[in-house]
């Protein structure tokens, strides 16, 4: 029978009980033992049909009434709350005993009981788990867009219609007909100087309206990406994440919904095959073709080389340090991971062009160079730049086979990288360390996220407080 037993249990102990039905009573009704009726009516045995039409016989009510999905009273659907909260396995892990739900257990004690199994089971789905789940959710994340080559066609069709329908054609995607594409789907874009500070974006779903900043963030998102990836939220139909991995998943489908409209792949892909056919691929031309950032074009150029280009590649942002702050590629260049297979935080090969354009004489042209590697010869094409963070670099790259098709193939610069083995670029020379390792005394600059507690909440990391009271001071007064 589709229905829950604890419920039809507690309905069954409700009618006996209002009739003054004793188990013994209905058992002899019904040709059942008491010890059966006992189980049924806490729920952890169900009736046969014949046995359950023989109880509503016999207590004067209809099957129908049995089986109605709502408890029977406020006293029994606190019961059953409170006796399926502690069959949950998050109670049963604290190890603690359960209490016995039964007529002699006082209301009061009840209705407190409920309400803490209440409270606990919110946290337990606000916290985000540890950085270790987090890690290998990240992972598992990256490895799934891996197998996809990068690519969401289904993201592709929204973004295409939403941007064709709001008059969009070639070039950059202006910040009107961004606009426009809020208005088609009855939003309002309004910028403000109050944002919480723990937001990117407030979309108000009452009001029809989406808040932004009032200007781009330094080294980040620009408006017309901030406000995509909030429109992104309804077109694809998110609800609140209830985890750390559904929150990933939710982060990266609209930023990948705001690449999509920004460099539309009708007006892209023909682009993109022209200059392969001309062998003449270059990062920058793409950057400045739709008017977007290096790393923006970068980003998007993994998604449409090799479902359009036929190109597997690889994408890089590398920080000052040489640690690696993103990445992506479906190409096996050798990259080094940690325990939980995520390669973000850990450093790059010294010998990688991602790391020797930070030190390149010229920082306004691209960096392009040929590494040899323990799984082959990759080409890539290096931009550094700045952030407030720091410097950092943006690497495009593929295997040696495909570099004929990119700008910059005729670079004699070329390096041998052993990666991952620590004595490629990890430890010093033979030469070094007999002459400073026991002569040196580094005082190491501490990472932030060591010590910064993971974020949680439905949204990571979000005062929801500061948004219902932001919320409330620009609400359209009534």
């Amino acid at each position: 029978m589709a229905t829950d037993p604890l419920l039809l249990g507690r309905r069954i102990r409700h009618a006996r009980t209002s009739r003054g039905l004793t188990l013994d009573a209905l058992g002899d009704a019904v040709g059942a033992a008491p010890s059966q009726l006992s189980q049924i009516e806490n729920g952890r045995r169900e009736p046969r049909l014949s046995l359950l039409q023989g109880i509503a016989e016999a207590l004067g009510v209809g099957v129908a009434s049995l089986l109605a999905d709502e408890a029977p009273s406020r006293r029994d659907a606190l019961e059953i709350e409170l006796d399926r909260a502690q069959r949950r396995p998050a109670y049963a892990a604290l190890g603690l005993p359960s209490v016995k739900v039964s007529t002699k257990l006082p209301g009061p004690v009840l209705e407190s009981l409920v309400g803490l199994h209440g409270e606990l089971a919110r946290r337990e789905s606000e916290s985000i788990s540890t950085p270790e789940e987090a890690r290998r959710a990240n992972t598992a994340q990256r490895l799934g867009m891996q197998a996809r080559n990068n690519y969401l066609p289904g993201v592709e069709d929204l973004a295409e219609d939403l941007v064709r329908k709001a008059g969009y054609t070639v070039g950059a995607l202006t910040h009107r007909t961004v606009a426009v594409m809020a208005s088609q789907l009855g939003f309002e874009l309004v910028h403000v100087n109050d944002l919480p500070p723990t937001t990117r974006t407030v979309t108000d779903l009452q009001n029809g309206r989406i808040y932004l900043p009032a200007s781009s963030i330094p080294g980040g998102h620009g408006l017309r990406s901030l406000a995509l990836q909030a429109i992104a939220h309804r077109v694809l139909g998110h609800e609140r994440p209830a985890s750390y991995a559904e929150f990933l998943d939710q982060r990266s489908d609209i930023n990948y919904f705001a690449a999509a409209c920004l460099v539309p792949r009708f007006a892209a892909a023909p682009w993109l095959e022209d200059r392969k056919r001309e062998r003449d691929l270059a990062v920058e031309d793409f950057r400045d073709a739709f008017g977007v950032t290096h790393e923006a074009a970068a980003r998007r150029f993994t998604n449409l080389a090799t479902e359009v280009l036929g190109l597997p590649c690889h994408f890089l942002r590398v920080q000052e340090d040489g640690s690696l702050y993103r990445g992506y590629e479906n190409d096996g260049v050798p990259l080094r991971a940690d325990v939980t297979g995520a390669i973000e935080g850990q450093p790059v090969c010294r010998w990688f062009g991602a790391r020797a354009a930070l030190h390149g004489a010229d920082r306004t042209t691209e960096w392009y160079q040929y590494s040899d590697t323990p799984v082959g010869t990759y080409w890539c094409s290096t931009q550094a730049a700045s952030a407030a963070s720091g410097g950092f670099t943006v690497t495009i790259g593929v295997p040696f086979a495909h570099s004929k098709w990119f700008r910059g193939r005729d670079t004699s610069v070329r390096r041998t990288s052993t990666c991952p083995d620590d004595a490629c670029c990890r430890r010093p020379s033979k030469e070094l360390l007999a002459r400073w390792g026991g002569a040196s005394w580094p005082s190491a600059r501490m990472r932030q996220h060591v010590f910064g507690p993971l974020p949680t909440g439905a949204f990571p990391g979000v005062d929801q407080t500061d948004v219902y009271q932001f919320l409330t001071r620009h609400a359209p007064s009534a």
